[in-house]
């Protein structure tokens, strides 16, 4: 049962990642920007899920002409330009893997309990979050909040289930202490830590908590830590300076899906 269970998620993962790179490119964009329309030669893009490939029309018609020669005159037919299919933006293969192998790695720690299936159905979005990030250091709202609210509403729902192991008030009291903790990092140094890491930390705080605090404060830890890590790799290696900035949610993430993990196989 818990291979079959572990087989699923990770198909149910790699399915939901094959369609996050035409979101992500369509997301990424600078604060006060609006988001992107159109592929770089300039195609319209229709809806927000699916691989980030362009495949426009393959016959576009253009204005006829006639042309004359010796007194007399011809029309020329209706000519077509052909439309190329071409990529614009992250290829599908690393979401897809990564989803995959993170729901993977939840069914493994969690088992058959209902918080599972909440885990594993948040994972694409947060997945989503790290992609935006890591390309323009930035988590937009459209993102972060639904996401503090649908973990707050399944782990709810899991709560309700027989079979769960978690506590939703401790979830509840996590997300807010998270966030909490997080607001004062960016009110001492603005720079450092963005807002929407403020409004990220609500949902892993969430996810966290529903354990209990000890591996609230696991993941909390872990988050910063993995950060830290790379950050002082990069100034060893010459890659950045220290007024630098880099996108932290992916490593607030880390951190939180290590923490869960931990309560998963613990509980």
């Amino acid at each position: 049962m818990g291979v079959v269970v572990i087989v699923l998620a990770a198909g149910y993962g790699v399915a939901a990642g094959l369609l996050l790179p035409r979101a992500a490119y369509r997301l990424s964009v600078d604060p006060g920007d609006p988001w992107r329309e159109s592929c770089p030669q300039g195609h319209r893009l229709r809806g927000w899920l699916g691989p980030a490939r362009c495949r426009p029309p393959r016959a576009e018609p253009t204005a006829s002409g006639s042309a004359h020669a010796s007194g007399s005159a011809h029309a020329s037919g209706p000519a077509h330009v052909s439309g190329r299919s071409h990529a614009y933006g992250p290829r599908a293969v690393l979401p897809a893997l990564l989803t995959g192998a993170v729901c993977a790695l939840i069914a493994a720690a969690v088992g058959v309990r209902p918080e599972a299936a909440a885990y594993a159905g948040l994972a694409p979005l947060l997945v989503l979050l790290a992609l935006v990030d890591r390309a323009v250091h930035r988590l937009p709202d459209v993102l972060t909040l639904p996401l503090a609210a649908g973990a707050a509403a399944l782990l709810g729902i899991a709560a309700l289930l027989p079979g769960s192991a978690g506590s939703w008030r401790l979830a509840l009291l996590g997300g807010a202490a998270l966030g909490a903790a997080y607001l004062v990092l960016h009110l001492v140094n603005p720079a450092g830590m963005g807002f929407g890491d403020v409004k990220l930390a609500l949902s892993l705080g969430v996810a966290l908590g529903w354990y209990g605090w000890g591996v609230w404060a696991s993941g909390a830890f872990l988050g910063l830590l993995y950060g830290a890590l790379y950050g002082l790799t990069l100034l060893l290696r010459g890659s950045a300076t220290r007024d630098q900035g880099f996108a932290f949610g992916p490593f607030m993430a880390a951190g939180a899906l290590t923490g869960v993990l931990l309560g998963g196989f613990g509980a």
